[in-house]
């Protein structure tokens, strides 16, 4: 785990500055002419005795998350694929 104290984030402040990084690609794209839709989060949470777990929270109906991680995938096959 990231020690505050040795110029790292600690875990709030690191998920805290993705979701500040998304923000601000999402600005950049659409400008300020958009609302914010549905919003699935994934997690990697790594624990100091080497355990690691995914978080996963979509507020929404199970098919629909499952349909919105499934266009992701795709999004990022043809971002690989560009690679």
């Amino acid at each position: 785990m990231a020690d505050p104290g040795h110029g790292e984030a600690g875990p709030r402040a690191k998920l805290m500055q993705e979701v500040a990084e998304e923000m601000d690609s999402i600005e950049a794209e659409f400008g300020d002419q958009y609302e914010i839709g549905r919003v699935i989060t994934i997690v990697e949470v790594a624990r100091p005795n080497g355990d690691v777990g995914l978080r996963v929270r979509a507020g929404q109906f199970p098919w629909v998350a499952l349909g919105m991680l499934q266009a992701a995938q795709k999004i990022v096959e043809v971002q690989m694929a560009g690679e």
